[in-house]
């Protein structure tokens, strides 16, 4: 009984981890890119815009489903590595 408790700590303790980690980047991306640095950016053109412009509303969207699947790999693996998979 105590190896179990020890091993869904430590899956508890990495499941975590990579949401922290996740979150950690969605709010650099969405609070960053989206407001502090859009002035920074707003010099650089890109498809008829500014790229300030274009990261606050595509470049994030983007990064978004990027880190959907990150999510969906990482976690995948670490089921496997636990166990826990199906």
């Amino acid at each position: 009984m105590r190896q179990e408790n020890t091993e869904a700590a430590a899956y508890w303790s990495a499941n975590l981890k990579l949401i922290r980690n996740v979150l950690i980047v969605w709010a650099l991306v969405s609070f960053g890119g989206g407001i502090l640095f859009r002035p920074l950016l707003s010099g650089i053109a890109v498809g008829g815009t500014d790229l300030g412009f274009w990261f606050a509303q595509q470049g994030s969207i983007i990064v978004f489903i990027v880190l959907i699947f990150y999510y969906a790999f990482r976690m995948n693996a670490l089921d496997r590595k636990h166990g826990a998979d199906e």
